[in-house]
Parts: structure tokens; C-alpha cells; sequence
């Protein structure tokens, strides 16, 4: 991979903008090529790509531009498409907030549906009835008949806008029970919600509102997928997920409404 595109992909994945201290870092190794570092050398050639990427996206082919803010890099949408970019930016769903309990019961259905509310209540140990009908107004997931047992209990399934709000092409992509808790430990900490006593309804979930700035600053227009992003978030309160469930026992599903997950984009 050229020195321009590691710079590119550095700068387009950073949320906040990145040094020429923190790229020379992370380039360093392949610039190098596996020989003694020449510091002074690295930086020059490191100085040069961003010059030349930054011509390159100064072209007016191109929509976005990388600027130089607080010391650092960042790509922007240029300001001649601002007015395009806030009306689309205000046209995106606002991001999804999980706590603890709703995402929990998120993390079972995916993996063990179509399931019952018993009995995802006995894998984590708690009522879980409570976050079901959150879930359900979210349309994170979605009822898929009754199992045929005494009392017939209904069965739950994850839905499309599961998919679409974690970045999924199908079930299939979901990971493993551990990457899944890795995953969402690295990217959904950030920014935590404060604890709740109950598993109760509404207040495990809250819609936070989409918000652009007047600038061209940051992602305008870059929306990420997944888990990060972009930009749709779920976040959540914390990380540490106990569940017991194998991987890929859920029951099918066609596309898009049964099964399992997968990250975001960084930031």
C-alpha cells in the first residue's frame, strides 16, 4: 500500500484530526521498509504525501477536502456543498442508545432466535420482559410465530433495521460471542449511560438528536456503518456481556431478520 493511501485511510477513519506526530507513528514501520528508522527522513516523506493527498482532494471532482484544524488533519465536506450536505445530514436516522439490559436481551435474540422471553430470561438470569417491548418500538426485532409448547409463547427474531443500524449484510457476518463483547467494549465506551435500577421499558432506550454544525467539519455526508459507525451509534452503558450462548446455534431466518452481528468504522 502507497504512503498516500495509509495517510488517506488514517485521516478518513480518525474522528478527531490526526498529527503528523501520530501518522509518522503509525507509518513508520512500512516506510521504513523493516530498516533503522531515519526520523528526519520519515517526516519529509510523510509531510510530501499529505501535501500531494491534499492537492489531489483539492479538485473540484471531489466533495470532501482534507484540512488542516487544531494542529491536526481531518477530512471536511467543502463549504460550496454545505447547504446539500445539512439537508441530507438532517434526513439520517437519529443514533440508538442501548443500556446494559436492552443490549443484553439484543445479544441473545441474535444469537439463540427465534427464542421465547422465558428463555432469554434464564440465560441472563433477570426478567427480561421489560426491554422486549423497547426493543419491539425501536424495531430492532420483531415477532416470528409461537413456539409449540404449552402456552405457546411468542418467538422474537431480529429484524432489517437491525441489520441496517449494525452495519450487516446478513446474519451470517454476526461474530463470535467474544468478538462481539470485544467489539462493542472498543467502540461503544466512549460514551456510557448511567446505570439503571430495572430492566424497565423506555428507559433502557433514548433517541438522541442528528446534529450538524454551520462549518464544513468533520463526516458531513460520511455516514458510517455498523458498529461506528458512522454517523449511526448504538451506544451503551457498558460491555461486559453475559451470555451464554454457541456460536451460530440461532435458528435461521431469511435476510435481514434472524440471526447475528458485527463493528463500526472507526473513529
Amino acid at each position: 500500500m502507497s504512503l498516500k493511501a495509509q495517510l488517506e485511510a488514517i485521516i478518513y477513519a480518525a474522528e478527531m484530526p490526526v498529527t503528523l506526530d501520530n501518522m509518522i507513528h503509525l507509518v513508520q514501520a512500512s516506510v521504513s521498509n523493516g530498516g533503522p528508522p531515519d526520523d528526519a527522513a520519515i517526516k519529509s516523506q510523510v509531510r510530501i504525501a499529505l501535501e500531494e493527498l491534499s492537492s489531489d482532494y483539492a479538485n473540484a471532482n471531489h466533495g470532501i477536502e482534507i484540512r488542516q484544524v487544531a494542529s491536526g488533519y481531518r477530512m471536511s465536506t467543502k463549504p460550496e456543498h454545505h447547504d446539500m450536505v445539512r439537508a441530507f445530514a438532517k434526513s439520517l436516522k437519529p443514533p440508538i442508545r442501548l443500556s446494559m439490559p436492552a443490549l443484553e436481551t439484543l445479544a441473545v435474540i441474535a444469537y439463540k432466535q427465534p427464542v421465547t422471553v422465558p428463555e432469554i430470561s434464564e440465560i441472563r438470569g433477570v426478567d427480561s420482559s421489560g426491554v422486549i417491548a423497547t426493543l419491539l418500538d425501536r424495531k430492532l426485532i420483531t415477532t416470528a410465530g409461537r413456539k409449540s409448547v404449552i402456552g405457546r409463547p411468542i418467538l422474537y427474531k431480529t429484524t432489517k433495521e437491525f441489520l441496517l443500524r449494525f452495519g450487516l449484510k446478513d446474519v451470517a457476518e454476526l461474530p463470535s460471542m467474544e468478538e462481539f463483547e470485544k467489539l462493542i467494549a472498543e467502540s461503544f465506551q466512549s460514551d456510557l449511560l448511567p446505570a439503571t435500577g430495572s430492566d424497565g421499558g423506555d428507559d433502557t432506550m433514548t433517541k438522541s438528536t442528528s446534529e450538524t454544525n454551520d462549518g464544513v467539519g468533520g463526516k458531513h455526508g460520511k455516514p458510517s456503518s455498523g458498529v461506528h459507525g458512522g454517523e449511526v451509534e448504538i451506544e451503551v452503558e457498558t460491555v461486559n456481556i453475559e451470555v451464554s450462548v454457541d456460536d451460530g446455534t440461532g435458528s435461521g431466518g431469511d435476510d435481514g431478520v434472524g440471526g447475528q452481528h458485527g463493528k463500526p468504522s472507526g473513529s
